[in-house]
């Protein structure tokens, strides 16, 4: 089944997200190549491809997990939550409708 995990930035997330963002894109590159990712990206603090100096406000990804406990293992063991980029991060089902 899909799971949205929807994670929130601390306030002034970027220097942390920089510092991190190598190991989080592998882990995402591995739900890629396994053929379990729908999608994923940030969600930036302007309307704007480059936010700029505002980063971001969080993050969202859209995979396949046999279950929504391994969803919420494998979000809880992202580097970014290890970085202190995330203040929340939420785990739910997701029904893939369109297109």
């Amino acid at each position: 089944m899909w799971y949205a995990i929807i994670s929130e930035d601390v306030p002034g997330s970027l220097a942390k997200r920089t510092q991190a963002r190598a190991a989080h894109l592998a882990r995402l590159e591995q739900l890629k190549n396994a053929g379990r990712l729908l999608l994923a990206g940030p969600h930036p603090t302007i309307d704007a491809e480059d936010p700029g100096p505002g980063g971001f406000t969080g993050s969202l990804v859209v995979a396949e997990f046999q279950s929504l406990a391994a969803a919420q293992t494998w979000a809880d063991e992202d580097p970014y939550g290890a970085a202190g980029v995330y203040a929340h991060v939420t785990v739910k089902p997701f029904r893939k409708v369109l297109p």
